[in-house]
């Protein structure tokens, strides 16, 4: 008679797009390397419509109700305590083998603390850890960060030397976005597909993925557009969705500007891929656009009543704020942020960037080195094999939180 071995639980919690993104592409992984090893899984999440097309089972769709900012937060504090509370009477019901955090700093330590004190017994793994190591306004979120995880898995070297100085069973396995531009995509078959000319120049916009950037980020962006098309005429802008719920407010945003504008849905990589120059909100998107090997400019914008709070109150001071940036770090790509992002200041920037230019070919060689920093390809099956060894090892000592 075979014995068959019992199905492994995981869950793993994020938010906003780019958390799914990650999400999805960690569990591709997680299902590689279990049936490498045999084994059978279950997994279900906090997460998007990435990760469920990737095979959890969600508990909670958390694209819609991500923000940043002090302001920005209050819509979603409702919404996101009453997903964390179903999750939480799902988890007590069907406790998993391992949880994952996956970034999403407030509620995935409000979870944390949760499992701590309610499941100790359940292996945590903290997979990209928020960026304490970037802006962290003392150590109390980071000492908490580590206790509710068992385990760290980083994806940028400084964040792994962050919170090993601070004690944490830390594995650094390199960035998962390498392994889906290695190598980057071709600017020819990117244009064939949207069925652009191989010769016009095209710049791609980028201004959001939350609700909060059509607001405060879409406007300047719009403006600064019209000022590249003023001094380039035969200019065409994409302007790829990255959620549909998105789709109108853009749409409305846009329509004051009267610019030559191709909305693209369901194929960011392409838009991307096949613009001279980028001009795009910081994020994830970033990391993206180098490593397709698209020179790209980043702004961002908050309501201004949060900037001023940051700025003033809190004195917040970071060197970038991009993570194209902050991997090696250093200005690899221009960053105009808040005040600095005027439509004056961004289209001079991209006219700096288009073919032929100094500034180009020195971008263009900054992301070689970005690319040769964020590691080899592999991090996400690296990141599968740290968890899957995780939720079989033996319950370590509860940690109090």
């Amino acid at each position: 008679m075979v014995e068959t071995q019992p199905t492994l639980r995981i869950f793993i919690s994020t938010g906003e797009v780019s958390g799914d993104l990650q999400g999805a592409l960690l569990i591709e992984a997680l299902y590689r390397q279990a049936k490498l090893q045999g084994i059978t899984l279950s997994i279900s999440a906090l997460g998007g419509q990435k990760m469920a097309g990737a095979g959890a089972h969600l508990l909670g769709e958390t694209t819609g109700i991500g923000s940043v900012g002090l302001l920005e937060a209050l819509p979603y504090v409702l919404p996101t305590l009453q997903m964390q509370q179903q999750a939480q009477q799902q988890l007590r019901a069907e406790p998993p083998d391992v949880a994952v955090y996956i970034d999403y700093m407030g509620p995935n330590l409000s979870l944390g603390k949760f499992m701590r004190q309610h499941l100790p017994e359940v292996k945590t793994v903290y997979y990209i850890a928020p960026q304490q190591w970037v802006w962290a306004f003392n150590q109390k979120d980071t000492e908490t960060l580590i206790r509710i995880s068992d385990r760290m898995v980083a994806i940028f070297p400084e964040e792994a030397h962050y919170y090993q100085r601070f004690g944490a069973d830390m594995t650094w396995v390199g960035h998962p976005l390498v392994d889906r531009f290695s190598p980057p995509p071709d600017r020819n078959e990117a244009r064939n597909a949207l069925g652009l000319s191989g010769t016009e120049p095209i710049v791609t916009l980028i201004p959001a993925s939350r609700h909060q950037e059509v607001a405060h980020v879409a406007p300047v962006m719009f403006a600064a557009a019209q000022r590249i098309r003023a001094v380039l005429p035969a200019v065409k802008f994409l302007l790829p969705i990255s959620m549909a719920s998105l789709k109108a407010k853009l749409e409305q945003t846009l329509l004051p500007y009267g610019l030559p504008v191709t909305l693209v849905e369901d194929q960011t990589q392409a838009a991307i891929a096949a613009a001279d120059v980028a001009l795009t909100k910081s994020g994830t998107v970033n990391l993206e656009t180098a490593l397709m090997n698209v020179p790209q400019v980043v702004t961002y914008r908050l309501n201004p009543l949060t900037a001023r709070i940051a700025h003033y109150l809190l004195r917040v001071k970071i060197p970038y704020v991009s993570p194209a940036n902050l991997v090696l770090p250093e200005p690899v790509v221009p960053e105009f942020i808040q005040w600095q992002a005027t439509p004056e200041t961004l289209s001079e920037a991209v006219l700096q960037l288009l073919p032929g230019t100094e500034k180009r070919q020195t971008m263009l060689a900054g992301y070689e080195r970005l690319r040769q920093a964020l590691g080899n390809p592999g991090a996400c099956d690296r990141a599968a094999q740290v968890i899957l060894e995780t939720a079989q090892t033996i319950t370590a000592t509860p940690l109090s939180v």
